[in-house]
């Protein structure tokens, strides 16, 4: 194909392209931090209404869906214009308000945008025109919406844990960044880990300490990379979520008590190891070794 070669033959170009495939993606992905847990919850309401007769359904409610309707202004719900819909600068243009009702709109597009471009392009730059690109932007761009979403509601869906779980399984089927035997390993670990650590947590204090979310989301990442680079992603993520912890509390944003998620950290050293991993464990071993 005349693009695939163009984009092997020219690191520039696929760099480029990745970029602005990112940038897209990045846009579609605040739409399904937004609208996927609204929708999960609609299902509820109407699986909770067909077998136990309630709650009554909400007047004039339609069904969620994450292509329709299209985007709209979360205040007035007026379209939003097609040049206003371009990622990052459609929000400069409107200098972060509706162009209809003038409504304040959330910092969260442009920043969410700029970084799926970003992290995309670093994934480009990292593994360049290869089978692992693909595998590595699917991964990345679903860790974001995790992220996102989880920040948002605390809530890492099913809908989007599951599916990357499986798919990683099924990655490794080719080796793409491990073998079946790492992946399955790793999926087992990972979940299995915290799980254990959740009961031991909630026997020592009575207390959930972490959502069933962050175990199927450190088994997908188990999946995807393998066990080797499982410790590596459970330490890193719980040292970056105790100083960030440690630090809202310290500046009173958050109390001892406070529900603070935690699949941002997973996610976050996840994709760390997902393209630093390997150079992470071979500098730590010649770094044990004495660096002979």
């Amino acid at each position: 194909m005349p693009l695939l070669d163009a984009l092997q033959s020219s690191p520039t170009l696929l760099l480029v392209t990745v970029t602005i495939l990112g940038l897209l993606i990045g846009s579609f992905l605040n739409v399904v931090a937004y609208r996927l847990p609204l929708r999960i919850e609609q299902d509820f309401r109407n699986a909770c209404r067909d077998s136990f007769g309630a709650p009554a359904p909400i007047a004039g409610e339609q069904p969620i869906s994450l292509l329709r309707p299209g985007s709209h202004c979360p205040a007035c719900k007026a379209p939003v214009k097609p040049q206003h819909n371009l990622p990052v600068f459609g929000w400069l243009l409107l200098r972060g308000r509706c162009a209809s009702c003038h409504a304040p709109i959330s910092v969260q597009y442009p920043i969410v945008e700029a970084i799926t471009g970003l992290m995309s392009a670093v994934c480009a730059q990292h593994f360049g025109a290869t089978p692992e690109l693909i595998g590595a932007l699917v991964l990345t761009w679903s860790l974001i919406a995790l992220t996102v979403t989880d920040l948002r509601t605390m809530y890492l869906p099913d809908d989007l844990t599951l599916p990357l779980l499986w798919l990683g399984l099924i990655a490794s089927l080719w080796g793409v960044f491990a073998t079946p035997t790492q992946a399955i390993i790793g999926a087992a670990v990972g979940y299995g880990l915290l799980w254990g650590v959740f009961h031991l947590f909630k026997l020592a204090t009575g207390k959930d300490g972490m959502g069933y979310g962050d175990f199927k989301l450190l088994a997908a990442l188990g999946a995807w990379l393998g066990w080797p680079l499982l410790p590596q992603i459970v330490l890193l993520s719980a040292l970056v979520g105790a100083a960030v912890g440690v630090a809202l509390i310290l500046s009173r944003r958050a109390e001892w008590s406070s529900r603070i998620p935690f699949g941002p950290y997973i996610a976050g050293a996840g994709w760390i190891a997902l393209v630093w991993g390997e150079q992470i464990n071979a500098g730590y071993l010649h770094y044990v070794q004495g660096g002979s």
